[in-house]
């Protein structure tokens, strides 16, 4: 396998990279989930709004796995996180990013779900 360089490379909205190596990256996530917390909204200092929540996806058995998500205003649309409370179920589809950073215990990193879109899941009652 050869190297390959970010001139050989083309990015698509959708997650997904093909290189002239025949090589093929795909980060596509979709999950379907019921919110965990109340979403927190923060503005960042650059003027652009994400809200945070956490995802808690059903795992093998019956164990929950949360999953932290963020959902960039400009991306995602605000009208679309609207309403969005503690124990809503919504569908959320994006890419898994890891972010590193700095805190006073030293340097952390954290894997994350950068929503493009979230629907909310309307529960149908039993008839």
């Amino acid at each position: 396998m050869r190297d390959v360089r970010m001139q050989d490379v083309q990015r698509q909205d959708v997650g997904i990279e093909i290189a002239r190596c025949d090589m093929v990256t795909v980060n596509v996530v979709v999950l379907a989930g019921t919110v965990a917390a109340d979403p927190v909204e923060r503005r960042m200092p650059s003027g652009d709004e994400v809200t945070e929540l956490r995802l808690s996806v059903p795992e093998s058995g019956r164990r929950l796995l949360p999953l932290p998500v963020a959902a960039w205003h400009k991306d995602v649309g605000k009208r679309a996180l609207k309403g969005l409370a503690k124990g809503d179920d919504v569908l959320v589809h994006g890419q898994l990013v890891r972010r590193f950073y700095r805190s006073g215990a030293g340097a952390r990193s954290l894997t994350e779900v950068v929503a493009s879109g979230i629907k909310k899941l309307e529960r149908v009652e039993p008839e």
